[in-house]
């Protein structure tokens, strides 16, 4: 085989892997409101950006999902809910995240396994143990690069949630579930090895978009140096 036969049967390099963001914290902290202002300030510097959800993200992710939080009569069984759960985020990182991560593309998703920790270990008692399991099962080595953890006090988000409108079946919680969620989250942050980016939600919306800005500076200035 000649040389020039070689070097064109070799396959293209691949992109660096993209960064894995998450958007997470309890109901009414402004999740929807400061992804629509990250996309915008990622995509205006030049970042190939695909916006996701969980539950949720894909057609089949987006049933799950609708199963999950309609209210109903019938009590969901927490092992239900929880298997229900990963099952639409398996859905979710095979055919939204993983390829846009290996295609070098940044994910913004709203919410990933830290919620499932928070609401389901934290707000209804599963073993965290379990959800261990689920996750390293369903995910292998992936997780978020960095995690944007919006933080107010539960009747100040809870108050935002009820001005929205109806309320789903999380939402319609009473107000003790949701503080063990919020100290679940606070607790998730305060043992991470720095991929938690805490920000005061309680704040006004321009005072939070200043703390999302720094941190946006810092992501883009870290990509810059690692992809020189």
């Amino acid at each position: 085989m000649s040389a020039t036969a070689s070097v064109s049967s070799r396959p293209p390099s691949q992109p660096p892997r993209g960064l894995f963001i998450t958007v997470e914290g309890g109901e009414g902290v402004g999740k929807s409101t400061n992804i629509s202002y990250l996309k915008g300030y990622l995509q205006e510097h030049g970042v190939d950006l695909v916006i996701s959800r969980e539950p949720g993200g894909t057609v089949l992710a987006e049933d799950i999902r609708s199963l999950l939080v309609v209210p109903r009569e019938e009590t969901v069984a927490p092992m239900a809910e929880l298997l229900l759960i990963f099952a639409a985020r398996a859905q979710h990182i095979e055919a939204v995240i993983e390829p846009a991560l290996a295609a070098g593309r940044w994910v913004l998703c709203d919410r990933f396994t830290d919620a499932t920790y928070a609401y389901q270990a934290g707000g209804r008692g599963v073993s965290p143990l379990l959800v261990r399991r689920l996750e390293n099962l369903v995910q292998g080595e992936l997780r978020p690069d960095v995690t944007l953890l919006l933080d107010a006090p539960v009747e100040i988000g809870m108050e935002r949630a009820r001005d929205r409108g109806a309320l789903d079946r999380f939402e319609r919680e009473e107000l003790d579930f949701f503080e063990r969620v919020r100290q679940t989250y606070l607790q998730l942050a305060s043992e991470s090895s720095g991929r938690y980016r805490l920000i005061d939600a309680s704040q006004a919306l321009d005072d939070v978009r200043t703390q999302l800005h720094t941190i946006c500076e810092e992501l883009l200035d870290c990509w810059a140096v690692r992809h020189e």
